[in-house]
């Protein structure tokens, strides 16, 4: 006994130093955490492109972008944690919205079609700023990994090569932080907060109310994505509407403005585009697609939509296929210049502007694409396969050590990676 308590003694001091003391808005009182509030901003920046790649790029038009931000504004002027929020709708029909750490929420185009009032959106937003602000995100991070792990994937960008281990975590973690089903009490803190934060932005918070009634009516076709991760049973309906009845709703609060609606309008002007995008992809995703059937779609698609950057970026890829690298590259640049963020086309272009041997610009785009997403073998190989034929053979070894070290074996380019890098003798 004597020794089990000397190791106590020994570790909860130990403990103590490797937390940080911070200031707890919602308590105001003073936490110790083993994830300060710039570490938890800097890993949720870190995967923020990969929340925007799995979600088919950001939705190309500035006015939705701008419109939702300015909702998202308002709301986290008057909420407790006073950080960088930053808002992104994306291009997936899937309903659903989610927060990274630190203040990232994305709204899915298909969650903004599927509702009918501004407060019902404003609602959802206050619910993830509600997640954001309990530090829900930050809580899972140090329960699943320890304080040293977290510090170094928030530096894996400073330096790539000496994290090469760390980047092969990089996706596991960032699947986690964007499938997180939340517990019924996580539920119902976000609840109690995102009525709180919608009311004092001035909202009507039926709108959350109004949104279950639109997601227990749509899962009798296809269960909304949100419910997925957000549970719904019955019980919380009645809670959400006591905890509304405790506010003063005779007081004005908005309910609906003419913004949304053209907004709205907006987006079911695209919606045959992305529908034809979304039978496209499901061909592709099959085991022997029949890529003429799916490029026709997408033509389409771009026909009715010219800025539809995910079709834009899907017949790149099928470009690819047909060895159309020209093609491809115009496709996928164009898709790159409507969304820095996105990955997919950054790395086609750079991998059709390197067959078409134009090395100095596809650096460009492999370069963005490594910094976009850290943990995607394949850009490292190419890289390689431009600086051997640069004459860099240095830089050109790096690379191809690291494309070893983070492939799964079995991208196709694992031998030929290992023969150059033997004959560079580096």
């Amino acid at each position: 006994m004597k020794i089990k308590r000397i190791i106590l003694l020994l570790i909860i001091p130990l403990f103590f130093i490797s937390c940080a003391s911070t200031y707890d808005p919602l308590t105001g009182k003073k936490v110790y955490t083993l994830l300060p509030p710039e570490k938890e901003i800097k890993i949720g920046k870190m995967y923020v492109p990969l929340a925007i790649e799995q979600n088919h790029g950001r939705y190309p038009d500035k006015e939705v972008q701008e419109y939702v931000s300015q909702i998202g504004e308002r709301i986290a002027k008057v909420v407790p944690r006073k950080l960088d929020y930053q808002f992104y709708v994306v291009n997936t029909s899937a309903i659903n919205a989610f927060a990274l750490p630190g203040g990232f929420i994305f709204v899915n185009r298909g969650l903004i079609l599927a509702l009918n009032k501004e407060n019902e959106l404003a609602g959802v937003i206050a619910h993830e700023l509600g997640h954001v602000n309990a530090r829900h995100h930050a809580r899972f991070l140090e329960k699943m990994y320890g304080l040293s792990f977290l510090y170094n994937i928030a530096a894996i960008f400073i330096s790539q090569t000496r994290y090469a281990d760390l980047l092969l975590q990089f996706s596991k973690i960032g699947a986690q932080l964007l499938s997180l089903k939340w517990s019924r009490d996580h539920e119902k803190e976000a609840d109690i907060l995102g009525i709180r934060f919608a009311y004092e932005a001035g909202y009507d918070p039926r709108g959350l109310l109004d949104t279950f009634k639109i997601f227990e009516s749509l899962q009798k076709t296809e269960a909304p994505e949100w419910l997925l991760t957000h549970p719904l049973p019955k019980t919380r309906y009645k809670y959400v509407q006591e905890l509304i009845s405790k506010y003063d709703l005779t007081k004005p609060l908005i309910v609906d403005t003419p913004r949304f609606q053209e907004i709205k309008r907006k987006l079911l002007a695209t919606k045959k585009s992305y529908d034809l995008y979304d039978k496209a992809i499901k061909i592709l995703s099959q085991k022997k697609p029949n890529l003429y059937e799916a490029f026709d779609l997408l033509t389409e698609s771009i026909r009715l939509y010219p800025n539809n950057n995910a079709s834009l970026t899907a017949r790149a890829s099928i470009y690819v296929e047909k060895k159309e690298f020209r093609k491809a590259a115009e496709d996928a640049i164009k898709a790159a210049k409507l969304d820095d963020l996105y990955f997919s086309p950054h790395f086609i272009a750079g991998y059709a502007l390197f067959e078409l041997r134009n090395y100095e610009e596809s650096v460009k785009y492999l370069e963005r694409a490594k910094e976009l997403i850290p943990s995607f073998p394949d850009t490292y190989y190419y890289l390689g396969r431009i600086y051997e034929a640069l004459g860099k053979y240095k830089e050109a070894a790096m690379y191809y050590r690291q494309a070893l070290k983070l492939t799964d074996g079995r991208r196709g380019w694992e031998r030929d990676a290992a023969r150059r890098l033997r004959r560079l003798g580096l």
